[in-house]
């Protein structure tokens, strides 16, 4: 790094060093010079500790190896595992029952349940995007996606194809039957949308007039109340728009010429410091800071170019209604957002020692994420964010309690330093790494005066399964992992040791993301499993799967569902399933396992490890749209990664490949994702010369070192290749 600032003992890149002094504290009121001091003294006070976490992670892992190599422990007995694992402190005790205290958590958080977007915060246009998620047409939904078939003249055409319309709308209504039902008949009979006696009206084609089942439903409207442009209803917190216009293109084809319907949906969103993006300098880290800072302040911008028009991207304004009462009503235009810092691992060269050894990046994430959003609760931004005046942090990759109460001791220091109120931070847990996994109880007790947040990530949790017993055994084909004990009994403990911790109306309970953003259709048939099982939001991969997904909110009273699992867990005796988390996920019958097989499974993961990596390291994209081995575009990011890298890797240890069969599949595979990348100009093929592409070596480095990597993380390879790659332009 060319320019640095010393500051307090501490070298500061310049480049962030400027974003703070110039960009983020001017209007917060506090001095520049006190809050370098202050990164000085959180950094002095938490680095030590942090290093003693990552050194008993690894002093953790050394044991379980040691015990699954040693002679002694075989065959293997699940009983003397588990109380070996209680030896050596992987699993705690679990102490009395609590219940969490978080105070100052936003309904979005608390008491509404909805999907829940993750983005790059390193792109700008998707970061806007998804906090402009907040609401989103039912019938572009629809009618772009793979929900509305496109048989018999059903086609999408780039303009406005009729019969494909009165499919989108004869479904929309059928959806509105069951979320606003009428006294009498169907929305599909509706001729007429107005207001009569303060109260929503149908006219039917019958010239009947019919009202709302329950008409509280009614909450909101715009224009008259003869002709309204908007009908706004309320079902399960979530608000509906029936938009009117009789001129529209739309509007022109519908008997009461309803031109859409709206859906509040992606009620809350992850901006990501994390495993979306390609962030491995000072220079990256500044760029996620300020896209940070562009929506806390709220004047993020981006221009498109969209064929000849240039379109500037920004923040959606609030959205204004009148009561049936005639009182202003106003509600929020985006989504609440929550920032997802880096974990404990990883360090960054943003700010160095003065020996020049870079710092621990997750601090260095919370210091400047918490600094920027300062202007959301002091009021200096265009919109406000956080009502309560909260800040939200999700935290990934945790260890166990330690680790979780170190987050919190950071956020407490943190809170001091800048003049803020104690648990003004909330946390969010990932709930993806074994040891929380099987001391989850724990780990919400280290946060239980700021936690808002419990997720299950499969993805990387499967990646730590497979680590963590790396010496276990071959593990079981990937594609069948959803069908071990473990995941199960993951899922599962996840809903309930947060709702027996009292989670319910207070923070969320999340699950994992739905990866195949082209085949929505499945998506509405499987996804509202996540309701059901009591979690409150779910991870969608784009704006018009959350519009998709919020149907599944409306069909589910998640309240209701997790009120009756709190009485079930209420009924005497207690569930234990940890022995089946627990159960380690191995390949069984590993001799009738055929060749092709084996190869197929190598193959698969080979083509997708490479599909992502040449990506990630070649073109920084931490998150994209990945073909897979059947050319099926799938959401991927580094926890899939993850996956792949250390499976290959445990196959490769317990010999079920071999090394030559590991590198003839990469070369043979590399050649198919060139194919599948053919049309990105930007492309930076890597089957060409597989002896100097930093992507292919990096692919390699994630097989061949995958046992030494800690806790089979891939950011510091991908890192070194992306730096590499950096310096050669």
């Amino acid at each position: 790094m060319k320019q640095r600032t010393i500051k307090h003992g501490y070298k500061v890149a310049g480049c962030l060093y400027n974003l703070v002094n110039h960009e983020v504290l001017p209007g917060l009121n506090i001095h520049a010079d006190d809050f370098w001091n202050s990164v000085a003294e959180v950094l002095a006070e938490f680095t030590p500790r942090n290093q003693q976490l990552l050194a008993t992670r690894a002093n953790l892992q050394a044991h379980i190896d040691v015990w699954h190599t040693d002679p002694a422990n075989q065959p293997f007995n699940q009983q003397r595992y588990e109380l070996f694992l209680k030896e050596i402190g992987y699993l705690v005790t679990e102490k009395a029952d609590f219940t969490i205290s978080t105070q100052n958590v936003d309904d979005e958080v608390a008491l509404i349940a909805g999907p829940q977007l993750v983005v790059p915060l390193m792109n700008a246009r998707f970061s806007l995007n998804a906090a402009n998620a907040r609401w989103g047409s039912l019938y572009d939904a629809l009618y772009g996606t793979d929900v509305i078939g496109d048989d018999n003249g059903a086609k999408q055409t780039k303009d406005f194809n009729p019969i494909r319309g009165r499919r989108v709308q004869a479904y929309a209504r059928r959806f509105l039957d069951e979320t606003l039902p009428l006294t009498r008949g169907s929305h599909i009979d509706a001729v007429k949308y107005h207001i009569v006696k303060k109260a929503f009206t149908v006219t039917l084609f019958t010239g009947e007039q019919v009202q709302l089942k329950e008409a509280q439903q009614f909450v909101g409207y715009k224009g008259s109340t003869a002709a309204p442009s908007i009908l706004l209803c309320r079902h399960n917190g979530l608000h509906i728009e029936i938009q009117i216009d009789k001129d529209n293109v739309v509007g022109k084809t519908d008997a009461a010429a309803v031109k859409d319907v709206v859906l509040e949906s992606a009620l809350s969103t992850i901006q990501d410091c994390e495993d979306s993006i390609a962030a491995v300098d000072a220079s990256d880290k500044t760029s996620v800071y300020r896209n940070w800072l562009g929506l806390m302040k709220g004047d993020l911008a981006e221009i498109i170019q969209k064929g000849s028009r240039t379109i500037t991207r920004t923040l959606n304004h609030d959205r204004n209604y009148l009561s049936p009462d005639q009182k202003e009503i106003t509600l929020p235009g985006r989504s609440l957002q929550f920032i997802r810092n880096v974990g404990h691992l990883m360090t960054t060269n943003a700010i160095v020692t003065a020996k020049n050894e870079k710092v621990p990046e997750g601090i260095v994430d919370g210091l400047i994420t918490s600094l920027i959003s300062l202007h959301d609760l002091k009021g200096t931004s265009k919109f406000k964010n956080s009502k309560q005046g909260s800040i939200y942090i999700v935290k990934p990759k945790m260890h166990g309690p330690e680790e979780v109460a170190f987050s919190h001791d950071l956020f407490s220091a943190i809170e001091r330093h800048l003049g803020l109120a104690q648990n003004t931070i909330k946390m969010g847990i990932m709930d993806e790494e074994r040891r929380t996994s099987a001391n989850l109880k724990e780990c919400i007790r280290a946060a239980q005066t700021r936690l808002a947040f419990i997720n299950t990530g499969f993805l990387d949790r499967t990646g730590d399964e497979i680590h963590t017993s790396m010496h276990a055994g071959a593990m079981a084909q990937k594609a069948l992992m959803k069908d071990e004990p473990w995941i199960t009994a993951y899922e599962n403990r996840n809903v309930r040791i947060g709702l027996q911790a009292g989670l319910q109306g207070k923070a969320q309970i999340g699950k994992g993301m739905w990866a195949i953003p082209d085949q929505m259709s499945e998506m509405v048939k499987s996804k509202i499993a996540h309701p059901k099982s009591g979690a409150n939001c779910a991870w969608v991969p784009s704006p018009t799967a959350a519009t998709l997904h919020v149907m599944h909110y409306h069909k589910v009273n998640v309240q209701e569902i997790q009120s009756a699992m709190q009485a079930e867990f209420s009924l005497p005796g207690t569930i234990d399933d940890l022995s089946e988390l627990l159960t380690i996920p191995l390949l069984k019958n590993q001799t009738e396992l055929s060749t092709a097989a084996i190869q197929k499974e190598l193959d698969n993961n080979i083509q997708g490890l490479l599909g992502y990596v040449v990506r990630w390291v070649n073109q920084g994209i931490g998150c994209s749209k990945v073909p897979d081995i059947d050319n099926i575009a799938r959401m991927e990011d580094r926890a899939t990664l993850r996956i792949s890298s250390q499976h290959v890797c445990n196959w490769l240890h317990h010999g079920v490949i071999s090394d030559s069969q590991v590198l003839e599949s990469l070369q043979r595979m590399a050649e198919v994702v060139d194919q599948q990348n053919a049309a990105d100009s930007s492309y930076i093929a890597i089957g060409t010369d597989f002896g100097e592409s930093i992507a292919f070596k990096a692919a390699k480095d994630l097989i061949f070192q995958g046992k030494e990597q800690p806790s089979g993380y891939t950011e510091p390879l991908l890192h070194q290749r992306r730096q590499e790659v950096k310096a050669m332009y």
